[in-house]
């Protein structure tokens, strides 16, 4: 991975080195416009959606992921029971490892990630594993008063280690979802959390809905984790439908030139909780990659 990460550099600084040659020997004709233009297209960060299998409860998870490789998502995001969601369990028990990736390659769907809510990481890792390997999403810990967050947060990461051996065995990573009234919640929750963590398998899941119900910026969130963002929520403070991105009132435009700067490379997970019916949900995660894409144009 390091070799081809070095190949890849080297490439980008070779093209860098010829741009500027030609431009400094007066070679400013069509080739070398060319060559720039192909040089920023393939330098632009690439926005990838990837669709959560809570928001089809209703349905097996044979069909939760035929709905969500036919709205044109390129991963899934495999729930446990929280909400009673019964996709991951029915996986383990059911489909197995073997199973499930048969029928993402069957939809042309890559896995991103488990969300293990209910249930804990340690319940599914060797599963996860067996996949092939993603991030596991999970909550934090209680609130705590401001005085006390950098020692709680400490803490926290310390009880962390175990479930951190289990990613490094199953080649995962593990991703901690600020929460309202929870340890990981505000901005400053955040920076304790990026300051005080040093293991590159453990980052953040960024729900932007609690930021907004804080009264808080997304987009600083975004920069704070920098790196350690491992998921998206393209998720809006607002009543049912209006959750999704597209249906509320939220311009996503610099929640996305932020992921851009910090280049984010995970996925953008359209969400909402409470899904109406599974027809209506259809159309409106329709609505809103079309949305999604209507604002990475204007990056």
């Amino acid at each position: 991975m390091r070799g081809e990460m070095a190949e890849r550099s080297a490439g980008r600084w070779s093209r860098r080195r010829f741009l500027g040659g030609a431009i400094a020997v007066g070679a400013i004709g069509t080739g070398v416009l060319g060559s720039a233009a192909a040089l920023a297209a393939e330098e632009r960060w690439a926005m990838r959606l990837s669709g959560s299998t809570i928001n089809f409860t209703a349905l097996p998870i044979e069909q939760a992921c035929e709905r969500l490789a036919a709205l044109g998502f390129e991963a899934v995001d495999v729930w446990s029971a929280h909400a009673n969601c019964p996709h991951l369990d029915d996986v383990q028990s059911r489909l197995k490892a073997e199973g499930l990736k048969a029928l993402l390659a069957r939809l042309r769907l890559k896995l991103n990630s488990f969300s293990v809510y209910a249930g804990g990481y340690p319940k599914y890792a060797e599963l996860l594993g067996q996949c092939g390997g993603g991030v596991a999403i999970t909550g934090s810990a209680a609130p705590c008063d401001p005085k006390e967050l950098r020692p709680r947060m400490r803490a926290f990461l310390e009880q962390l280690k175990p479930q951190l051996e289990l990613a490094e065995k199953h080649d995962s990573y593990l991703a901690i979802e600020n929460h309202g009234h929870a340890l990981l919640d505000g901005l400053d929750s955040f920076k304790a959390f990026v300051d005080m963590n040093k293991n590159p398998r453990l980052g953040i899941a960024l729900a932007p809905y609690h930021l907004q119900a804080r009264k808080e910026s997304v987009e600083e969130a975004i920069a704070i984790a920098g790196d350690q963002l491992f998921y998206f929520y393209a998720w809006q403070f607002a009543p049912g439908l209006g959750q999704l991105p597209g249906h509320g009132p939220a311009d996503f435009a610099p929640w996305l030139a932020a992921l851009a700067k910090i280049r984010y490379r995970w996925y953008v997970n359209p969400f909402l909780h409470h899904e109406p019916p599974p027809e209506e949900t259809a159309k409106a995660l329709a609505q809103s990659i079309a949305y999604l894409k209507q604002c990475y144009a204007k990056l």
